[in-house]
């Protein structure tokens, strides 16, 4: 009997994600935390909390699973501690960017291209039917003369 492939299941409600696509997409999952692992990179944790009603359970996939949506540069030299480094791997919640050329600097770029990817999904969720933003007064902005 085969086994089927599933990317994660959630430890509290078990809901399933078959892929990774699946898993990134979905608009109840929420990036909130990284954990760094100064020996071995790949191994840092990314936390998500899965805010499904009756769950909002935290749980953690390694960085490994998620390398391949990085395609820059990787640095050699870890820069923790330095002058250049503002601390951020060392703070659990903070996810922004490192501008320090360091070799711990790009699971924080994973860590922004998952937050844009679902923040392009939740904008493409919001968008009216025809696929126009709306402005303030609630005029399309897309397609409208106004009238004069």
């Amino acid at each position: 009997m085969e086994k089927r492939k599933i990317f994660k299941i959630c430890p509290m409600c078990s809901s399933e994600w078959k892929t990774r696509d699946e898993f990134l997409d979905d608009q109840s999952l929420e990036i909130n935390g990284y954990g760094v692992d100064f020996e071995k990179l790949d191994w840092s944790l990314f936390y998500f909390t899965h805010r499904k009603e009756g769950c909002f359970s935290t749980f953690a996939l390694e960085a490994k699973d998620f390398l391949d949506l990085y395609s820059g540069t990787k640095y050699a030299e870890r820069r923790t501690g330095h002058e250049d480094c503002p601390g951020y791997c060392l703070e659990e919640e903070q996810l922004n960017r490192c501008d320090a050329l360091c070799e711990c600097a790009f699971n924080r770029e994973i860590i922004k291209i998952i937050k844009d990817r679902h923040s392009k999904i939740t904008y493409q969720h919001n968008l009216p039917a025809d696929g126009c933003s709306r402005k303030k007064g609630g005029d399309l902005s897309v397609g409208r003369k106004k009238k004069m």
